[in-house]
């Protein structure tokens, strides 16, 4: 079978890289000013925004895994990491032996409520500072395109 690969056009392939690279850079300064100012990393935040967000701050092992995008091995360990800190609990699941559910504990409320305003300024500094209102939308836009074709693959 002979496939023939679409290489990108030159205007592509600097899209992508800008893209990448913007990623890349945002994703890292913001986690550096998270880390300094909270004393929360990256993925501390992502796991407790996460569970901030479901009812009783508690959600599926394997579900928090897969809003999160992570390796069942990542999320574990990483979660075994915020327990030892009292950010977050692990509770056996009664219904299902193998499961279990993690729940943001009240340490976990008290840091991420001290680290979303944090959050905000810098994304604010780093980011929407930078893009006009006609930008924005329009990045939404292609953000919901994107991650609504990626979420058809799931199904």
């Amino acid at each position: 079978m002979t496939e023939t690969v679409r290489w990108l056009t030159a205007d592509e392939q600097h899209a992508w890289r800008c893209f990448v690279r913007l990623q890349e850079r945002l994703g890292g300064r913001l986690a550096r000013r998270m880390q300094a100012e909270s004393k929360l990393s990256a993925a501390d935040f992502q796991v407790l925004v996460q569970l901030t967000e479901v009812p009783e701050g508690r959600q599926r092992f394997l579900d928090l895994s897969h809003a999160l995008e992570w390796e069942k091995s990542r999320m574990s360990h990483h979660i075994a990491r915020m327990a030892k800190r009292g950010l977050v609990a692990r509770e056996e699941c009664p219904e299902d032996g193998r499961g279990a559910f993690v729940v943001i504990t009240p340490a976990g409320r008290e840091a991420i409520e001290a680290a979303a305003p944090l959050h905000v300024e810098a994304v604010r500094s780093l980011f929407l500072d930078h893009v006009t209102p006609a930008e924005l939308r329009t990045l939404a836009r292609i953000s919901e395109r994107v991650v609504a074709h990626l979420d058809e693959d799931l199904v």
